[in-house]
């Protein structure tokens, strides 16, 4: 059976895409910071039907608690053959539009240098995989080339905190695609599009299911799938691919 971790994966898109793999027969490791609220979501799965996923506890924003989880899946297995990064904070804005640099470097610790603590922390167990893949969840506010455009249907959302670090994802992703090119793993972004979640207070355009069946794809994509690229199909993209 093969497995997948996928962190922040309690609620929204992280929970429907945990169910859509496990459906596919994927184990799946519901990574979450909070260890209630991933029990109820592995409670939840089995309501559903869905036996193969458990819990593991992990904050992307403390090595200690990376490293715990990366014990916790090799007890069952020395391979991973996917990761999702999927974790991720919009921020906090003060009342005059401002953004503190603390709430920035918050922001950044979650969404860019957690992303990386945790693919570095799980990198061995994925390259044990004969196909390993790796998706970061990124956003369509990280593309310069949208950002640029003020025709772009959401280019009045310029934060300094969360559009930046997804700029910043985003070139982590472009880097860690070269430095993997002579292995089998395969490293992607996946732009989910705005989708109705807590994170934005459900006033998105797409259910977590349709987020769920595009970012599954990126995580089993056949051995001539792409590397290295910004894949979405939502607003602002072309072909499948969001422009950098």
């Amino acid at each position: 059976m093969k497995r997948v971790l996928i962190t922040g994966a309690n609620q929204g898109i992280g929970l429907a895409t945990a169910k859509h793999l496990a459906h596919q027969g994927y184990y799946v490791y519901l990574a979450c910071r909070n260890p209630d609220a991933g029990a109820f979501a592995v409670e939840t799965l089995k309501s559903e039907g869905i036996e193969n996923a458990s819990c593991v506890l992990l904050d992307v924003t403390d090595q200690a608690s990376i490293d715990l989880a990366v014990e916790e899946v090799l007890k069952q297995s020395n391979s991973l053959d996917a990761l999702i990064n999927n974790a991720g904070i919009l921020g906090n804005v003060n009342s005059d539009g401002s953004v503190s640099i603390e709430e920035i470097k918050r922001v950044f610790e979650t969404n860019v240098f957690g992303v990386i603590s945790v693919t570095r922390a799980f990198l061995p167990l994925l390259l044990q995989s004969e196909a390993p893949r790796i998706v970061h969840i990124s956003s369509g506010l990280g593309s310069l080339t949208n950002q640029s455009d003020p025709d772009w249907l959401f280019a009045q959302y310029k934060s300094e905190a969360y559009f930046p670090s997804k700029t910043a994802l985003n070139a982590y992703c472009v880097a860690l695609a070269a430095k993997l090119k002579s292995t089998r793993c395969k490293v992607n972004l996946v732009d989910p599009g705005f989708v109705k979640t807590a994170f934005n207070g459900f006033q998105g355009l797409h259910d977590p299911a349709k987020a769920a069946k595009f970012i599954s794809y990126a995580a089993t994509l056949p051995e001539d799938g792409p590397t290295g690229c910004f894949l979405s199909e939502s607003e602002g993209s072309s072909n499948g691919i969001m422009p950098w």
